[in-house]
């Protein structure tokens, strides 16, 4: 497995990253804030509209660190990366696999099966860990769910078609967000959880699950490409212009684990507090630029945490699970593997 290297994350609007030596330089205003060996690095990640000197970029591309530029609500805008590369043999056959419904059904299934279970997993460990201090109707709330959760990544596993599965997810999805607020301890109005939106996200919990959810997705295509497939063609996502469909792929099976998790600890240990965010008058909500910073923190944090892979069964960093399951997938295209294993977060 791969070593963890850093994303250096840029929130000051008026940054501008520069070279010095084999160093990534960090100025504001004329003054250095930060440095790091470009070697240690794997991704850039600007919010708003900070610079990078000619000479940076062509240092980045050569070294293979992409430089992703980010709206402050984490939406993505571009990036800039060098020559791609990877296995050309390995990119037509995932183009082959995606065009053939009997093959791609099968990765579809462990995504789908994945997700599932690790939104039960969820779910379970807030019955675990808390069952006993919620109400009676929180709690049957959430059994229900799990049982439900449970009944629907059965049927995955003898799921059809890409059709049929993509209707299992949406169902899991609705059961899973339908009993999310019962996941948040905390009587605060300001974090009542509305249902899922986006674009712009409509309350302070969707803000941040969209930010998150920007981040991993930054992650995951950089995952795919390192280990030579292209992230815009996916299996469980449908082509679209403009669209990671992979990416997405990849994310479904990570959101419980690395992102929903640290929404609901950031929430419930009042990490992030209702100033913490922006209401604007068309009626999105966005994290400040304070509060942006300490997110970012916590998702660093969060992905130096370990567990044990349960197909590898090594222990690897929550930040390197994207690398494993995309290394996966490839072995699979190439016919390493007899099927694609998800990731399943026990």
């Amino acid at each position: 497995m791969r070593r963890m290297l850093n994303t250096i994350y840029v929130t000051s609007e008026d940054a501008w990253l520069r070279k010095d030596g084999a160093n990534l330089v960090v100025e504001v205003g004329g003054a250095e804030r930060g440095r790091a060996p470009l070697h240690m690095l794997e991704g850039v990640v600007s919010f708003g509209r900070p610079g990078a000197s000619p000479a940076l970029l062509a240092a980045c591309a050569e070294a293979g660190i992409t430089v992703s530029h980010l709206d402050p609500n984490g939406r993505f805008l571009a990036r800039v990366e060098g020559p791609r590369t990877g296995n050309v043999l390995l990119r037509r056959t995932q183009f082959r696999v995606a065009d053939d419904p009997a093959r791609g059904v099968a990765i579809v299934r462990g995504i789908v099966a994945a997700k599932t279970a690790n939104q039960r997993t969820v779910i379970r460990r807030a019955l675990r860990d808390h069952g006993t201090t919620l109400p009676v109707e929180g709690r049957e709330t959430l059994e229900a769910a799990e049982r439900r959760l449970t009944d629907v990544a059965r049927r995955t596993l003898g799921a059809p078609t890409v059709e049929v599965l993509r209707g299992l997810e949406g169902e899991a999805a609705q059961v899973y967000f339908s009993c999310f607020n019962q996941l948040l301890r905390t009587n605060d109005p300001a974090f009542v959880f509305g249902g899922r939106s986006r674009r712009p996200p409509l309350d302070r919990v969707n803000a941040l699950l969209s930010f998150l959810y920007a981040l991993l997705g930054h992650d995951c295509r950089s995952a795919l490409e390192a280990h030579g497939l292209d992230p815009q063609v996916g299996f469980l996502h449908a082509d679209r212009p403009g669209r990671a469909s992979l990416a997405l792929d990849l994310m479904e099976e990570l959101r419980p684990l690395l992102a929903d998790r640290l929404v609901l600890s950031l929430v419930n240990r009042r990490q992030v507090a209702p100033h913490d965010f922006v209401l604007e008058e068309a009626g999105g909500v966005r994290l400040t630029d304070d509060a942006r910073k300490r997110v970012l923190v916590a998702w660093q944090e969060r992905k130096r945490d370990e567990l044990t892979h349960a197909f590898l069964g090594e222990t690897l960093p929550l930040g390197l699970v994207a690398q494993a399951q995309a290394q996966l997938l490839a072995r699979h295209l190439r016919g390493d593997l007899d099927g694609y294993p998800g990731f399943i977060w026990k």
